[in-house]
């Protein structure tokens, strides 16, 4: 877990803003099978597979799956430099993703996509922070990390978690 305090409370009142803000068909199945911030961020670790939702030129909606990190309260991800999601979100910064664990697990998150490393050598504050740390989880040497690849942070304004059982997912 790597979020601060002010972290938790931010991601907490997010949750908490998103199920009222929900369907009621959407309350009725989530409402006594989720999980708080801080939960969240203790399943929440490593590498999370992430179905990413991306828009197209025309409008039309492409998914695709990224290696997904949750930290600070929020998704960072990344794809090479001239993958077309990465064409997408540099023309039109709404994302959708979801992670699932069977159903065990669900994590729900609309928002928009802060670039974090751009082609120029300009990056995000906190990137040599998030650099050591995929560093660490990748290698040193698994990438070109300012020519290869490009990282973003999804800013979301909506989210929500399905999790029947608590117990289960902090054993696994």
């Amino acid at each position: 877990m790597r979020e601060t305090p002010e972290e938790l409370a931010e991601l907490q009142a997010l949750l908490d803003s998103s199920l009222s803000r929900s369907t009621s068909h959407l309350r009725s199945i989530v409402t006594e099978r989720t999980l708080t911030a801080k939960q969240l961020t203790q399943v929440l670790t490593g590498m999370c597979t992430l179905a990413l939702s991306t828009v197209t030129a025309k409008g039309e909606p492409r998914i695709s799956a990224v290696d997904g990190h949750f930290l600070h309260g929020r998704w960072v991800f990344g794809t090479a430099r001239n993958a077309a999601k990465a064409r997408h979100l540099a023309a039109r910064p709404a994302a959708s993703a979801a992670h699932l664990r069977g159903e065990d697990l669900g994590v729900f998150t609309h928002g928009t996509v802060e670039i974090l490393t751009q082609a120029n050598g300009q990056h995000a504050a906190d990137w040599p922070d998030l650099l050591a740390y995929f560093k660490e989880f990748y290698g040193d040497d698994a990438f070109d990390w300012d020519e290869e690849v490009v990282y973003y942070r999804l800013h979301p304004h909506w989210m929500t978690v399905y999790a029947p059982d608590f117990g289960t997912l902090a054993a696994g």
